[in-house]
């Protein structure tokens, strides 16, 4: 396990004076939520995401895959490597079984009480111990029972269909994953045999009929990232014939979500689905002032935006809500299907980011960072010892994470 750098910067205080006299003042583009080949992504290999970020002078990047901080190490030597400051968050999926039974989505568009929480500023390296690594390793192991059987009738279906079209987990696990096999790789799976089997999109099109259950593939075949959405909706969602309904187990209750998260040293993020492209919101985020309440109950003081999903101005509103209540605001693109975009963050439709917008992100990061910074030091940062948000910290956070930030890219 690598060493953090962090460990041999200079004390606050130093940095705080170096800052004075060297520092940029500069807002540095952030991208603070990308998911990695660890858990499923638009990148074949991690560092393409740190060639993209500079070609596009993205000088923060986040990583964010699901239950898993096996990348870190990689991620961690690669933002040394590439002089690109590095954030280590994790994402979760959690149930609010309240919610679920009263029939509100969360951040979930098709789930109701289905609840995406992810962690921000993690230990590096993440020394979790006790009840919540066993947490951690038991939906871990629920998830994976759950992709080989939904890989195991995806299997038998094609193979029905065509016995060239059969699937070997072992070797599918070996050159698409990295140990953690997810449905999205289920569907690229079965998209790559599909593709390899018949060159011609017409022949194509008739077996991805066949396969379907003769309805039609609706989609352009040059979109890769479509025919696998489209394979999910048909084969691997409810109602498909390799659908396999999430064992219960799979789902841990907020609180347990939120507890791995502090035990782990990060900061609980709620990842805000906000808009829709026909301006639909869910129940749970559809009254901001609900929402927040909602949120500050279970002491979560961080929001993070997938801006590209969302209208501008809508965006913009959401934003300044929480910024001006004190909430750290954190933005990121996701990646996590295997359409290829930008690394830099704009709204739906490529419409940049504003000066304001540009800066509550970078503030959010560098906030993050003197978390880490912090952490590093075996010292508070955002979350104190009980696992409370210091609020009141908020600002000495955000300059110290400035000087950290700085203090990285210039040496």
């Amino acid at each position: 396990m690598a060493k953090n750098f962090l460990k041999e910067f200079p004390t606050k205080a130093e940095l705080l004076e170096w800052y004075k006299t060297n520092g940029s003042n500069q807002v540095h583009a952030v991208n603070g939520h990308f998911h990695t080949p660890y858990s499923f992504s638009a990148f074949n290999e991690m560092n393409q995401v740190f060639e993209l970020a500079r070609a596009e002078n993205v000088k923060i990047l986040g990583i964010n895959d699901f239950y898993t901080m096996a990348g870190f190490e990689e991620f961690h030597n690669l933002s040394v490597e590439y002089k690109t400051f590095p954030l280590f968050n994790i994402e979760f999926m959690g149930l609010l079984r309240e919610e679920q039974k009263s029939d509100i989505r969360v951040n979930d568009p098709n789930n109701p009480g289905r609840i995406y929480i992810s962690g921000k500023g993690l230990d590096f390296p993440v020394e979790l111990e006790g009840t919540s690594l066993k947490k951690l390793e038991n939906i871990r192991s629920e998830s994976d029972i759950q992709a080989k059987e939904m890989f195991r009738l995806a299997s038998d279906h094609l193979e029905a269909i065509d016995p060239d079209l059969k699937l070997i987990y072992d070797q599918a696990v070996e050159k698409y994953t990295r140990g953690m096999l997810r449905e999205r790789h289920i569907a690229k799976i079965i998209k790559d045999k599909i593709f390899e089997r018949y060159g011609e999109d017409k022949d194509r099109k008739v077996i991805l009929k066949k396969i379907y259950g003769e309805a039609d593939p609706k989609v352009n075949l040059s979109n890769t990232a479509a025919i696998e959405a489209e394979i999910r909706s048909n084969l691997l969602k409810a109602g498909g014939v390799a659908y396999v309904k999430e064992n219960p187990k799979a789902f841990l209750d907020i609180d347990e979500v939120l507890k791995i998260i502090t035990d782990a040293g990060g900061i609980p993020a709620y990842p805000v689905l906000l808009d829709d492209k026909n301006g639909n919101y869910t129940e749970y985020e559809q009254d901001m002032e609900v929402l927040y309440k909602n949120l500050t109950s279970m002491n979560i003081y961080c929001i993070e935006f997938i801006p590209g999903r969302n209208d501008f101005d809508r965006l913009k509103d959401c934003v300044s809500f929480f910024h001006d209540r004190g909430f750290v605001v954190t933005f990121g693109t996701e990646h996590n299907t295997t359409e290829m975009f930008p690394v830099n963050i704009t709204a739906r439709e490529g419409k940049a980011l504003d000066e304001e917008l540009k800066r509550i992100n970078f503030e959010g990061a560098c906030l993050i960072a003197a978390h880490q910074y912090n952490r590093s030091r075996k010292e508070e940062g955002f979350i104190d010892r009980n696992g409370k948000p210091r609020i009141n910290q908020k600002d000495e956070l955000i300059e110290l994470g400035n000087a950290v930030i700085e203090f990285f890219l210039q040496n």
